[in-house]
């Protein structure tokens, strides 16, 4: 049979190129999304605000702010507790950003 390919009969060669070009408008998209998330920050916290994380949504630390009240030179332990659950808390809301923003392409 003339014309006909054995990918689907008539014209399976232009499913073919809309499938292409769909694949590589959802890599430009995805492209997109993920320097969204470079760019887009979150601020993880702890001890009331006392220490904060600063990271983006692709989980790059970026700041780390603590006040001088949660200094205590004879508490180093308590202040270390305090660095890593801002970054917890950071880290929990970077996933969620990410997982808001490229929801659609992960199937999450």
């Amino acid at each position: 049979m003339a014309g006909y390919n054995r990918f689907g009969g008539f014209g399976g060669g232009m499913n073919m190129q809309n499938m292409i070009k769909q694949a590589q408008k959802m890599q430009a998209e995805m492209e997109k999304k993920n320097e969204e998330l470079a760019n887009t920050e979150v601020v993880g916290a702890s001890g009331g605000n006392m220490v904060e994380v600063v990271m983006t949504g692709k989980k790059e630390i970026k700041a780390v702010r603590i006040k001088k009240e949660a200094v205590d030179p004879d508490d180093v332990e308590m202040l270390e507790d305090l660095i890593m659950a801002a970054i917890k808390d950071a880290q929990n809301k970077a996933q969620e950003l990410s997982k808001d923003t490229l929801g659609a392409f992960s199937g999450m």
